[in-house]
């Protein structure tokens, strides 16, 4: 069943639940001129056209008679909209019929009153026609042109529906004269018509169309039936119009045959349409609708029955019975978009907003749609809807602030913020917010912890920054999250006072050293993490915090400090404690910050981090001091010996110890070499002896000792080479001559020894010179045993022979290179006689000394040495170049 054949009671009563299911209270509905003031006691007088120019309201009745009436506007303090009207004229027109439409043109100060299919120009303000008598005639309706053409300012273009059939004629009205413009002829009998620019927007019968006056050009837009229902043609902008379309449907459609916006929904029978931006508004024989041309949703319904008149008029609304004439007042559009957010209806207030944009002044606007997406950002925070609230907070740059003081004691005591006034919502704190609800409020404090962190650094926070940053540290602590220590160890902005008191409550010990050093408080973090490490207090932040102790001691620059806890990092471990001095930053390094002698005497009482300190100054930063590597040489020895006393126990470690001392024994020449070998005296470190004895250059007992002590003679050829790694190559040969003659030379004829003899002149062939070897081995070595050896020989001096050829023949190529170039030099002779003349002072030469120019001239010495004295010649002389 359709709504117009509802009774009247049901149709209110569905039209009320629409209302308030979908209801902005946009206008409100106030009498203007009621039944008694307009025709008193005579019932038979209807209203039949009205026009509204500013104040001045005239109204067309069906007696052939036009009321003038002054229109003023009150407003009271409670918001009461309401109009004072006075009637000033009231004018019989004589034609005995009804007046048909009324029309102002303000600049001209006339008024176009169609009756009786004439158009008579009438004083606006007595209502007498103009002495000319100008009119325009066979008229059924017509309208003005509020986008004309002409560019006259003292004239309207005014178009007219023709007595005659399918005829539009356009006219210019002047101040006393008429002129046609234009006759144009259309399809069907227009029945409606509205115009902009050249453009005529025409109801004809059967559809609507698009006519181009000016070129002719006509396009259709949809088909109707003026027999079923009232056209409306309504001209809503530049080169845009309104339609009543099939379905009821409300149409918008350019001058070009599209539609740029979408169609509003409005009752099958309206009979009036008018527009106040951003609504359309429609009446039919029992409502009035207002629907939004933003989202075309219905926004309110207003009874109002026997309606039959709904025009705007610059902005202002009026609508009219037969009987009284009432104005739609708009609500302010601040107080719109509050009720809508009163009601939660969060989109349809943004939308509604940004759709006003072009009525409010720009600086206002600006303001008010801040402040409008703070309150719709706290709505949806209500609601949980936290995606949406941070997007409403960014945009509308919203002070933080407002959002921490929801939660309870998370604003610092400092804090001077207060909230903003009126309030951007109506919660006191968050525990009314969400009612007590543990898991929205865990939620809530969720989001609060992601917004803040992703403001924080962004120009959101600043000038607060402090009561940002303190907020999101007591979240982080309360709530346990890992980036608490994120916040502490990056710049922070966290107020000592109000964090310390929230982390010591929430036991995070380690967070509050943190903040202290943040604070450069090292002396009191320190305090604090030493006593979680020896149990006083519980944190179990971090299971390494002993380490972390240690390590931010080495990067102190509180020496104080690092003395202080030295010995207690030392106590709970040496081998981690020394690295307080060993991994001291570079740049503390190259200034020796610490003194090593310092150094050594505290670390006295911890021999494992002693040898590990001496070790970082001799290995890794090649101290050049004597006391050092003799030091760390004893402890190696010392070492080595305790182990020894073990016996097989500690087989391996002792591997280790002796590798490490013979390591140092090799490498360095700065401990006391005898001093050492005294301490060794007497025990079985026979190959360390051998080491000391080939630092004083004693390689014969040193060998001896590997040869005949040890018998390892891999470590006898290792021991030349390393005796000899930056001597030269004589050297070297001398020290393997030396293990040679220790293995041919023995006392006792030792088949071992001849065989280590033989690999080693195999092995090594290029350390020997083969004419000494031949007289030192015994002439019962065959020719196949030494093989290698004199081959590798043999091979070796020919290469010396042939590198010694090349080399000569090397040089006497670039002696030759330097003859030639000393030939080409001397050039061509210069012949001297007692007939030749110096160049530059034309006397003869009297003695064999002169010089030369490259081009052949000849001077005398002396007139050479003062070439300057004459530039001119000499640079004759010596052109092209100075060479002599």
């Amino acid at each position: 069943m359709k709504l117009r054949h509802v009774p009247l009671k049901v149709t209110a009563y569905i039209r009320g639940h629409l209302e308030s299911a979908m209801s902005v209270k946009a206008f409100k509905l106030v009498p203007a001129v009621e039944r008694d003031l307009l025709m008193g006691d005579k019932a038979r007088i209807n209203i039949e056209c009205i026009e509204c120019c500013g104040k001045n309201l005239y109204i067309g009745t069906n007696d052939c008679s036009i009321y003038y009436f002054l229109l003023e506007e009150k407003n009271s303090p409670a918001e009461k909209t309401s109009f004072s009207v006075s009637k000033q004229l009231h004018k019989y027109l004589s034609f005995r019929k009804p007046v048909g439409e009324l029309k102002a043109a303000s600049a001209l100060n006339r008024l176009l009153v169609l009756c009786d299919n004439t158009i008579t120009l009438m004083n606006m303000m007595n209502l007498e026609p103009i002495p000319t008598g100008a009119r325009i005639k066979g008229a059924t309706m017509f309208t003005l042109n509020e986008n004309p053409m002409s560019g006259d300012p003292f004239c309207v273009e005014v178009c007219i529906v023709s007595v005659k059939r399918r005829t539009i004629q356009l006219f210019l009205v002047y101040e006393d004269r008429v002129q046609i413009v234009k006759e144009l002829l259309t399809p069907e009998q227009p029945c409606a018509v509205a115009i902009d620019g050249h453009y005529l927007c025409l109801a004809l019968t059967t559809q609507y169309i698009i006519l181009n006056y000016d070129t002719g050009v006509s396009q259709d837009l949809f088909p109707y039936s003026s027999e079923e229902r009232r056209p409306i043609v309504k001209r809503v902008g530049r080169q845009e119009f309104l339609l009543a379309g099939p379905g009821g449907l409300g149409m918008f459609a350019t001058v070009d045959g599209i539609s740029q916006r979408a169609p509003v929904h409005w009752s099958e029978n309206v009979v009036g349409a008018a527009l106040c931006f951003p609504y359309v508004v429609a009446l039919d024989e029992e409502f009035i609708t207002v629907h939004s041309m933003l989202d075309q949703q219905q926004k309110q319904t207003l009874p109002f029955k026997d309606g039959h008149i709904l025009q705007d008029f610059e902005g202002r609304v009026i609508v009219a019975t037969t009987k009284g004439v009432y104005i739609l007042v708009p609500l302010p559009l601040e107080r719109q978009i509050q009720d809508l957010l009163a009601s939660h209806r969060v989109e349809e207030a943004l939308v509604l907003a940004k759709g006003a944009r072009r009525n409010i002044p720009k600086e206002k606007f600006q303001v008010m749609y801040k402040r409008l997406l703070q309150q719709a950002g706290f709505i949806q925070f209500a609601q949980l809807q936290f995606l949406e609230a941070k997007e409403l907070f960014r945009g509308g740059q919203l002070d933080v602030r407002e959002l921490i003081s929801l939660y309870p004691f998370l604003l610092p005591s400092s804090s001077s913020f207060m909230r903003t006034h009126p309030p951007l919502h109506e919660y006191a704190d968050l525990n009314q917010l969400t009612q007590g609800d543990q898991e929205k409020m865990a939620k809530c404090k969720q989001f609060l912890m992601s917004y803040l962190n992703e403001v924080r650094s962004t120009d959101v926070a600043n000038g607060y920054k402090e009561d940002v940053d303190t907020a999101l540290l007591k979240l982080y602590a309360e709530s346990g999250h890992e980036s608490l220590l994120d916040l502490l160890v990056s710049e922070n902005f966290c107020l000592l006072a109000d964090s310390a008191a929230w982390l010591e409550k929430h036991k995070k010990f380690f967070a509050l050293g943190l903040l202290y050093h943040a604070n450069g408080q090292d002396a009191a973090a320190l305090q604090l993490w030493v006593k979680i490490v020896n149990g006083d207090i519980q944190d179990s932040t971090r299971t390494d915090l002993y380490e972390y102790i240690v390590d931010f001691l080495t990067s102190c620059a509180d020496h104080e400090l690092v003395w202080k806890y030295a010995e207690w990092a030392l106590q709970r471990s040496e081998e981690v404690g020394v690295y307080i001095f060993t991994r001291r930053p570079l740049e503390e390094e190259q200034k020796n910050s610490f003194n090593p002698d310092d150094v050594i005497s505290c670390l006295n009482k911890y021999p494992a981090s002693l040898v590990k300190y001496l070790e970082f100054l001799v290995l890794e930063r090649r101290v050049k001091k004597e006391k050092f590597h003799t030091h760390l040489a004893v402890l190696y020895l010392d070492e080595v010996l305790r182990l020894k006393s073990l016996a097989a126990e500690k087989s391996e470690e002792l591997s280790k110890s002796q590798a490490k001392l013979r390591s140092l024994l090799q490498k360095s020449d700065l401990y006391r070499i005898r001093f050492i070998l005294d301490k060794i005296s007497g025990t079985d470190l026979h190959m360390e002896c051998a080491i000391l004895f080939g630092k004083l250059e004693q390689h014969d007992k040193a060998l001896h000792i590997l040869v005949h002590e040890l018998k390892d003679f891999a470590a006898a050829e290792e021991y030349c080479l390393w005796s000899s790694e930056s001597k030269d190559l004589p050297y070297r040969k001398k020290l393997f001559h030396m293990l040679l003659s220790e293995y041919l030379n023995s006392s006792t004829s030792e088949h071992e020894l001849a065989m280590a003899a033989v690999d080693l002149l195999n092995n090594h062939a290029a350390e020997f010179d083969a004419s000494c070897v031949l007289q030192l081995i015994p002439d019962t070595w065959s020719v196949q045993l030494l093989s290698s050896f004199l081959c590798g020989s043999m091979r070796e001096s020919i290469h010396a022979q042939r590198m010694t050829q090349i080399a000569l023949g090397l040089a006497k190529t670039e002696n030759l290179t330097y003859t030639h170039e000393k030939v080409k030099l001397k050039g061509i002779p210069t012949v001297l006689s007692d007939r030749k003349v110096c160049q530059m002072c034309q006397s003869p030469f009297g003695e064999p000394a002169f010089v030369r120019y490259p081009n052949g001239g000849v001077v005398h010495t002396h007139c050479a040495a003062n070439r300057h004295v004459n530039s001119s010649t000499n640079h004759h002389l010596s052109s092209p170049s100075g060479r002599t």
